[in-house]
C-alpha cells in the first residue's frame, strides 16, 4: 500500500493534571504533580503516532483562529505532519480538554466541542483525497455538523474511489450513537470502537455480539478496544482475543488512539488481519508507559525492542 495516510476528525488540546485524587471545594485550590499541554483529539493522536512509526500523515479538520489553534499546528509541523488540510474557524474557539489523570491511570474530562462542531463535509476537497491511499476519520460523534449525513455521504465517495476506510468512535455526548451511524457503516473498512461505545451504539453487552452487530450491519472489519481487558477483532472469516500487555499504567490518555495508529500501521506495511491486531494491541499498550496521548511512542525500531522485551517479534 501506498504509505500517505490522511486522518480527518477532532484536533484538540490537552490540558493535563495528574494525579487528581479529588476535586476542590468552590473558591479553593488542590496541588497535583504535574501538569502539561498536550496536543490532543483523536485524529492528531492517531496522526502523531503513525508518523513516528514510519507512515507519511496529512491531518483535516478544525481549529479556531487562536493560540491554542497556533500552538496545535506548530507541533504537528515539528511532528513532520502535513497541516494544509485543516481550516481555521473564524466562529469557535479550538476544542480544548482538561483531563484529570487519577492516581490508577485513569482519566476524567472537562471538554469543549469548540471549532470541531464547525467542521462540516462542506471542508472537504475530495479532489484531494485521491493522493491517499487510506483514510481514517477519528471522533466523528464529536462533530455534530458532519456526523450522520455527512459523515455518510463523505465515506460513500471516499468508497468510489477505491481508497480504505477506516473509522474510529468517541463518547457520543450527544445521544445519537447507532442513529448517527447506521448508514455509513456499509462503508467502513475497519471499524475501531471501545467496549462502553460499542455497548452504546449495538445494544449488545457480550464483545463477541458487539463485533457481530457492527459486522451484520456491513462494516467488514471490526476492531473492539476493551482496555486492561485486550481486545478483539473480527470479519466474516477471522476472530482474534490479545490480552493486555503487563506494563506499568502510567497514563491511558491517547492508549485506544495509539491501539488504531498500530493497526493502521499494519495496514499500510500489508500485515496479516491478526498481525495488524497484535501490533495495535502492542502500541495501545507502549502509549500507558508515559505522561500524554503519544509520547510513550519514540520510533519503530524502540517499539520493536518493546514488542520484544514481551515476548512478540513483530
Amino acid at each position: 500500500m501506498k504509505n500517505d495516510v490522511l486522518c480527518l476528525g477532532i484536533i484538540v488540546g490537552d490540558f493535563i493534571a495528574k494525579p487528581v485524587e479529588g476535586m476542590p471545594e468552590r473558591g479553593k485550590l488542590t496541588l497535583v504533580g504535574k501538569t502539561e499541554l498536550h496536543i490532543g483529539g483523536c485524529a492528531t493522536n492517531t496522526g502523531i503516532v503513525l508518523k513516528k512509526l514510519g507512515v507519511n500523515v496529512s491531518i483535516m479538520g478544525k481549529v479556531g483562529n487562536d493560540n491554542l489553534g497556533k500552538f496545535i499546528i506548530n507541533k504537528l509541523k515539528e511532528e513532520g505532519i502535513n497541516t494544509e488540510y485543516i481550516k481555521i474557524s473564524e466562529k469557535f474557539t479550538t476544542s480544548g480538554t482538561s483531563v484529570l489523570v487519577h492516581s490508577d491511570g485513569e482519566r476524567s474530562f472537562l471538554h469543549s466541542v469548540g471549532s470541531n462542531s464547525d467542521f462540516s463535509i462542506k471542508d472537504i476537497d475530495f479532489e484531494l483525497l485521491k493522493n491517499f491511499s487510506l483514510i481514517h476519520i477519528a471522533g466523528p460523534f464529536l462533530m455534530p455538523n458532519f456526523i450522520g449525513e455527512g459523515l455518510y455521504l463523505t465515506l460513500k465517495k471516499i468508497k468510489e474511489m477505491e481508497i480504505i476506510t477506516t473509522v474510529d468512535t468517541v463518547w457520543d455526548p450527544f445521544g445519537k450513537w447507532f442513529e448517527g451511524i447506521k448508514d455509513s457503516l456499509p462503508y467502513i473498512d475497519y471499524f475501531f470502537v471501545s467496549f462502553e461505545e460499542g455497548k452504546m451504539i449495538s445494544g449488545e453487552k457480550e464483545k463477541e455480539k458487539i463485533c457481530e452487530f457492527f459486522i451484520s450491519k456491513g462494516v467488514k472489519n471490526v476492531c473492539l478496544k476493551m482496555g486492561e481487558n485486550g481486545s478483539y477483532i473480527i470479519n466474516e472469516k477471522e476472530r482474534y482475543y490479545f490480552p493486555a500487555l503487563k506494563v506499568n499504567v502510567v497514563d491511558t490518555t491517547g492508549a485506544g488512539d495509539g491501539y488504531v495508529a498500530g493497526f493502521i500501521k499494519g495496514l499500510v506495511e500489508n500485515y496479516s488481519f491478526e498481525k495488524c491486531g497484535l501490533l495495535a494491541n502492542i502500541v495501545g499498550a507502549k502509549i500507558t508507559t508515559e505522561i500524554g496521548a503519544t509520547s510513550g511512542v519514540k520510533d519503530w525500531e524502540d517499539l520493536l525492542n518493546f514488542a520484544k522485551n514481551y515476548g512478540y517479534e513483530i
